[in-house]
């Protein structure tokens, strides 16, 4: 028995008897918002997927403009060091021509080096750390305790908190 309504006669198909037109379209309906609420998911796991490849591409970016001097510093350590050393050959000689211009340029090298976030590692008398230590020798002390660093036979330096090279030591053992 079909009861009457103004829109016709399909419009009141929902109301049979049995109930079987109404148990169709609440099938369907069913499905539908199944349907519907699987799209909403795949929406927002799409979302997420976006969000995160630009939260990695930013950090990716920030990365590559923070470390992007690493080989060529790498390459300037050496020429740092050779400064160093042939300031220490010189012994001290005052006015001389040649050694004021080897401390001009390790001044301002330094200062290019600061600029970078180049600094350097020069742990005498701290605990040896292999993160950032390289122990050469392991010398008995009875001044330091054991695993102290006793002397620093190469300076060690870091790029913005990264080790460019570890600063090879000499280690105190008990004696």
């Amino acid at each position: 028995m079909t009861l009457p309504d103004e829109n016709g006669p399909e419009a009141g198909a929902a109301y049979n008897a049995d109930g079987a037109e109404g148990d169709t379209l609440e099938a369907a309906l069913a499905v539908a918002q199944a349907e519907a609420q699987q799209a909403r998911e795949q929406q927002l796991r799409a979302f997420a997927e976006l969000e995160n490849f630009r939260k990695r591409s930013l950090r990716d970016i920030e990365q590559a403009r923070k470390y992007a001097l690493e080989k060529f510093a790498g390459e300037l350590i050496g020429v740092k060091d050779s400064l160093e050393m042939a300031l220490a050959a010189q012994g001290g000689q005052a006015g001389s021509a040649v050694l004021a211009g080897v401390e001009a340029t390790l001044k301002l090298l330094g200062a290019s080096f600061e600029k970078a976030g180049i600094t350097e590692v020069v742990p005498t008398g701290e605990t040896f750390n292999p993160e950032f230590h390289e122990a050469m020798v392991a010398q008995p002390s009875a001044d330091l305790p054991p695993n102290s660093v006793l002397q620093v036979i190469q300076k060690g330096y870091l790029l913005n908190g990264r080790l460019l090279r570890p600063a090879r030591v000499i280690v105190s053992r008990e004696p």
